[in-house]
């Protein structure tokens, strides 16, 4: 099969094609069904494949679909290596067990959207929400310009985040947008003010799998920033030197990190990948998130932007709506088959560097 081929067009046909592979691999599927169903009526699930025994020594999670809509490249990814039997060997014969988590947040995948159905972005939803969240003043200024009353956006708007990035440096203008913010629910990169369904079923995920395990590795699978087809790996750990170098003896040199601002991303706050010092304390751990380049990032910006304001205004007309739910697919999946076969090859060295590295571990 082509790389173009392990690539999808709706949620449905993803699902469909990852658990196909799994069938086809000899492996079983366990499924965690959401409550609300997909844009086609579908059923919506994370489903959860394990390649290797309860008790391997190591274990490496390859996830896809934390944002929704950038789930279409990572289940690809993911159907890619369950279909490649030399890289299943590898990871036999290193005694890894390989963690295959499609479809974190399934109803952002189905309805073309980066968020929950809560409207939570999944990636800064992981806090003790018993204390004190953190604070986004940048955002909290901009609120009103970043997803204004109207669409497309009025020039006073525009003109708003423009003058912020001039005070304050472009840099600043994405952190404000960005970084996570905990006071606008009807707003962008909004960490929420409860666990999501995602957060819950994920711990739940990790309970079952990742406590056992000495060594655990994790490939989170992202679009969105960077270069078109250039992946991106972002140090996903805390900000621990011993850690980083662990990454970089696996992953390569340039690793970058949002710690020392050596990344396309804003340093973030609730981070999904921190439930591994939480759910698996006994295991030394080491992630990365792989971040594939789609369009220019105020482009990606505006189609989020635009994406909110259309989940804000439903009465909005029908083809406007449609306009906007296509550009916030377009955004983060690039549908040529050359940006797959850069998604795959670069999917497939990232996995092998994490079971290379947690066998040496």
């Amino acid at each position: 099969m082509s790389a173009a081929g392990y690539f999808s067009q709706s949620y449905t046909e993803a699902r469909a094609k990852f658990l196909a592979a799994a069938e086809q691999a000899g492996l079983d599927v366990e499924s965690h069904v959401h409550p609300l169903l997909g844009r086609d009526g579908e059923t919506l699930a994370m489903d959860v494949v394990r390649d290797g025994p309860k008790d391997a020594p190591a274990v490496l999670i390859v996830s896809s679909a934390c944002h929704g809509v950038e789930g279409y490249c990572g289940s690809g990814v993911q159907i890619a290596l369950l279909g490649d039997a030399a890289w299943r060997s590898a990871s036999r014969q290193a005694n890894v067990a390989v963690l295959y988590i499609h479809g974190l947040n399934p109803y952002g995948f189905s309805w073309w959207r980066r968020t929950t159905h809560e409207n939570v972005d999944l990636n800064r939803n992981f806090h003790d929400f018993a204390g004190a969240l953190p604070r986004n003043d940048g955002y909290d200024e901009l609120a009103a310009a970043i997803v204004p009353a109207h669409w497309p956006p009025p020039p006073e708007a525009q003109a708003a985040l423009q003058q912020y990035a001039q005070r304050h440096g472009a840099a600043a203008l994405q952190q404000a947008i960005s970084g996570g913010q905990y006071g606008h629910g009807q707003g962008v990169f909004y960490g929420g003010r409860n666990p999501t369904w995602s957060h819950v079923t994920l711990r739940h995920v990790l309970q079952d799998h990742v406590t056992r395990c000495k060594h655990l590795g994790w490939i989170d699978l992202h679009t969105g920033l960077g270069p078109s087809g250039v992946g991106e790996r972002i140090f996903a750990c805390k900000d621990d030197a011993a850690a980083l170098a662990r990454a970089r003896a696996w992953w390569g040199d340039k690793i970058t990190s949002i710690y020392d601002g050596s990344s396309t991303s804003a340093p973030l706050q609730g981070l999904m990948w921190m439930t591994a010092y939480d759910e698996a304390p006994q295991a030394e751990y080491t992630g990365i998130a792989l971040e594939y380049g789609t369009l220019p990032i105020m482009d990606m910006m505006n189609a989020l932007r635009a994406d909110q304001w259309a989940e804000n205004h439903p009465d909005a007309p029908a083809d406007l709506r449609e306009r906007i739910k296509r550009q916030t697919r377009d955004a983060f999946y690039i549908d040529t088959d050359e940006w797959k076969a850069q998604i795959a090859e670069q999917g497939l060295d990232a996995a092998l560097g994490g079971v290379r590295g947690l066998a040496a571990s």
